[in-house]
């Protein structure tokens, strides 16, 4: 099987061949925007704790991070909706590797600012057995310094290929979180954090488990 690097690869490879020069080159300055932006810098650090947070799974259940520390460590990987590719390749990579994760004590929780109905299509499309929680207006990755909102020049882009984030996130802001993983040990303390701000770089399963 093709780990996600190869994944990513394959996919960046794809959609180069399908989408107009234009849209790739939107993206490439969106990114390059975002990188500018020292959002990576300037987010939570290793060594902060993590904030405390109470956030509604698919079935409108609350998930509460004290409760989840009691078990053990804890992953939160931060994903931008069900509609960006990368982020698909990247659930499931977790997924493929959840068992792992499980081993060692620790449990996964992912996290969005689209509606639950949108991750419990994501959920059921690729048979995720971790939970997905709404981060409303993304309230929680405002306070770790990872949201942003999408520049206006990307959003035409976007609304071209289908995606209206107004629908996604329930609201009008056009924010998004930057794709990131903690992990949180049991005193609700940063251990390890990726945040990276090209939402093609992805987390590497094999440096995230000796975390773990």
């Amino acid at each position: 099987m093709k780990n996600l690097k190869q994944q990513i690869e394959e996919l960046n490879e794809n959609l180069a061949k399908q989408l107009p020069v234009k849209v790739l080159e939107v993206f490439g300055k969106s990114i390059q925007d975002l990188k500018s932006s020292e959002i990576e810098e300037n987010s939570i650090a290793i060594g902060e704790r993590f904030p405390d947070f109470n956030l509604p799974n698919t079935t409108n259940e609350t998930i509460e991070l004290k409760e989840l520390l009691q078990k053990g460590k804890v992953i939160v990987a931060f994903f931008r909706g069900n509609w960006c590719p990368y982020c698909n390749l990247e659930l499931k990579a977790l997924q493929d590797n959840l068992k792992e994760i499980s081993d060692r004590k620790t449990t996964l929780v992912a996290i969005s600012p689209q509606a639950s109905d949108y991750n419990e299509e994501l959920k059921n499309n690729h048979d995720l057995k971790f939970e997905l929680l709404t981060d409303k207006n993304n309230t929680l990755a405002k306070q770790l310094g990872i949201s942003f909102k999408l520049q206006d020049y990307v959003i035409p882009t976007y609304n071209s290929l289908g995606i209206n984030l107004s629908e996604y996130n329930e609201n009008d802001y056009n924010e998004l979180p930057v794709p990131a993983v903690f992990v949180i040990d049991t005193n609700g303390n940063i251990i390890y954090k990726f945040v990276d701000t090209n939402y093609m770089n992805r987390i590497d399963f094999q440096e995230l488990a000796k975390q773990l």
